[in-house]
């Protein structure tokens, strides 16, 4: 999802979707109508749409992030979705919503590929960073482990500085995040790093060089390889963009 300026939808029927609807906002904001009630979001919201709920857009404004829609029986708990008949509208804020975002890219990434493990595992996650559910399901130190590496007070770090941080060995942390989340703790640095990147190029005036520094990696040429490998777009073309 990407607007430019302030677009106001036409007045139409009310849709209905077959499975739950959602809609995560990385800038700007949309106004959402679902039964009558009005939900502005803003970048870092989330709102999930119940299935079979009448909804409508009212208008973007310079808008990106995610929309789309899942089936309860993809999550591993159904019934909480399946008993669920309310809007939630949430907020992440700071690095919270620097992970969702580089989540839903990275589920954007594997839909693309039909990575239907990851996808499983990635909207397991999500759900599980949801106030809907009471309890996650995933291990305290993998939780504290995705919190640190989207941490941003600190450039992300290695795995073994992770581990010894949960205190358990980098073998058994890099296999239960594996287990859990569908990738590896090297994935989720990589993806870190990124995200970190992207908001320095985004926000700062900072050389390339500075902010490969700032990211953790020494060399800028590679961080300019590693960046267009995830991004299809080297640093300076994505700060242009973003810029417009």
């Amino acid at each position: 999802m990407n607007t430019r300026g302030r677009i106001d939808v036409p007045e139409v029927p009310c849709a209905t979707l077959p499975m739950v609807g959602f809609l995560f906002l990385t800038q700007g904001e949309v106004l959402a109508e679902i039964d009558g009630v009005k939900y502005l979001c803003e970048a870092g919201h989330l709102l999930l749409i119940p299935e079979d709920r009448p909804f409508s857009i009212r208008y973007y404004a310079d808008t990106a992030g995610y929309t789309g829609g899942f089936k309860p029986d993809l999550i591993e708990r159904p019934e909480v979705i399946l008993q669920w008949i309310e809007p939630v509208h949430q907020a992440f804020w700071f690095d919270e919503a620097a992970f969702v975002g580089e989540l839903f890219n990275m589920l954007a990434i594997s839909f693309d590929r039909k990575d239907s493990e990851f996808i499983s595992k990635g909207m397991n996650l999500l759900i599980s960073r949801v106030k809907i559910r009471t309890k996650s399901n995933l291990p305290v130190f993998v939780s504290t482990f995705l919190e640190n590496v989207f941490s941003p007070e600190r450039p992300p770090q290695d795995l073994a500085t992770y581990a010894a941080e949960a205190f358990v060995s980098p073998g058994h942390l890099n296999r239960m995040v594996k287990k859990h989340t569908g990738k590896s703790v090297g994935g989720w640095i990589a993806i870190a790093r990124l995200s970190m990147a992207k908001r320095l190029l985004r926000d700062t005036e900072m050389p390339v060089a500075e902010i490969a520094a700032a990211v953790g990696i020494a060399d800028s040429s590679y961080f300019c390889r590693h960046f267009k490998k995830y991004t299809d777009i080297s640093p300076l073309a994505f700060r242009k963009k973003m810029r417009g």
